[in-house]
């Protein structure tokens, strides 16, 4: 392992949390190690590590991104990682809304559930309706 790659494992593990990055661990074989290697080396080190953007940032703009390439298994990592790197609810709620406008309704509701399922997983509550969000 070359030491690029596990300063992206490091960053991965802070960015994505340790939960999924052991899920991603278990299931590395022949066929998707390289690939998952390639993510370690350029996408957390190169990327993840730059100056320009602080992790809050670069959260938010991989939920919006994932929402509009429809990468829902890639958004719900990214919305577990938009929560560790100090994203609120209610802002992950804005983001989600404005897609709702730019990338279309069905792309939008969809980022919208699977974050839910990803609250619920964290054992985030979500309020009734008229409720204030958690972050608000």
């Amino acid at each position: 392992m070359t030491t690029r790659q596990e300063t992206g494992r490091a960053i991965m593990r802070e960015v994505i949390g340790e939960e999924y990055f052991q899920k991603r661990e278990a299931g590395t074989n022949a066929f998707n190690e390289d690939a998952r290697r390639i993510s370690e080396e350029y996408c957390f080190t190169e990327i993840w590590d730059r100056p320009g953007l602080d992790r809050k940032t670069r959260s938010l703009l991989c939920l919006v991104i994932t929402t509009a390439l429809n990468r829902q298994t890639e958004f719900k990592a990214h919305v577990m990682g938009a929560l560790n790197n100090g994203l609120t609810v209610a802002e992950i709620k804005e983001a989600l809304l404005q897609t709702i406008i730019y990338c279309g309704l069905p792309a939008g509701l969809e980022a919208i559930r699977n974050a839910e399922e990803v609250f619920s997983a964290r054992g985030i509550e979500i309020p009734a309706a008229g409720g204030i969000l958690p972050g608000a």
